[in-house]
Parts: structure tokens; sequence; C-alpha cells
């Protein structure tokens, strides 16, 4: 540890009582109790836009029944993000039920990304970059057919 590094942290045990460990053991327990939160959030944010579009979409026929003899695919509008956006946003109870999907796929990406930050701000530079790698894979599996096709 440098000179000044080595002073700051007696700065830190003399004035205030408080650890360079302490802070660290308090850092983290905030990021783990931040993170935890951004999952629960997203988790449930997504399963009330489902329940919604469910409700919207059961709402004109309670007693419908399906027919799983024969397979009916999504509707093309529904099949790309902005489709599914455009949707959503024109009441389509089809689409809220999407929107609600991809809030649900969107929370562990965020949760990544968010580690980047974290990671970052404590200066863990091969933490970052690990977390970068599977960001970047975690884009590609979403993405990367755009790319290809």
């Amino acid at each position: 540890m440098e000179g000044a590094d080595r002073d700051a942290v007696s700065e830190i045990d003399r004035d205030s009582g408080i650890s360079l460990a302490k802070l660290q053991d308090w850092f983290d327990q905030r990021i783990e109790l931040v993170i935890a939160q951004l999952l629960r959030a997203g988790v449930l944010i997504a399963a009330f836009v489902v329940i919604a579009g469910a409700v919207l979409y059961l709402a004109p026929h309670p007693w419908g029944r399906v027919d799983y003899r024969t397979f009916h695919g999504e509707p093309e509008q529904l099949r790309t993000v902005d489709g599914v956006l455009h949707s959503a946003f024109t009441g389509q109870a089809m689409g809220i039920m999407q929107l609600g999907l991809l809030v649900l796929i969107a929370t562990p990406i965020t949760r990544v990304g968010f580690s980047i930050v974290a990671f970052a701000m404590e200066g863990d530079r091969m933490y970052v970059a690990f977390t970068m790698l599977v960001l970047a894979i975690l884009l590609y599996s979403l993405f990367g057919s755009f790319l290809i096709a």
C-alpha cells in the first residue's frame, strides 16, 4: 500500500473509528441489497404487466376454449421488440403480455449492467472485464440473430 493510501486509512481509523475493511463490507452489503431490490422489482413489474395484459385479453371472452391440436404462432407484429412496444402502447392485450416478458428478460441484463458499475466503483478491473464479457454474451444471445441474418 502506498504512503498516501496508508495515511488515508489511518485518518479514517482515527477520525471515525471505521476501518477500511468495515467500509468495504458496508459497501458490499449495500450493493447486494440494491441488486436484490433490482431483481425483485423487475420480476414484480413483469408479473404485474403480464397479469394486466392477461386480464385485458380474457375480459372479452372469459369462457373461450383453446384448441391445442393445431399450433398458432405469434402474430408477426409480436416477433420484434419494436412491434411489441407499438402493440403494447396501443393497448393491445397480447402486446402488453409480451412487454411483460421483455421486462422479465431485461431484469437480469440490468443486474449485470449494475454489477459493471459497482465493480468499476470498487476499482476491480478484472471483474469489470468479466462482467462486461457476460453482458456481451447476453446481448449477443438476444440480438445476435439480427446481426447474422
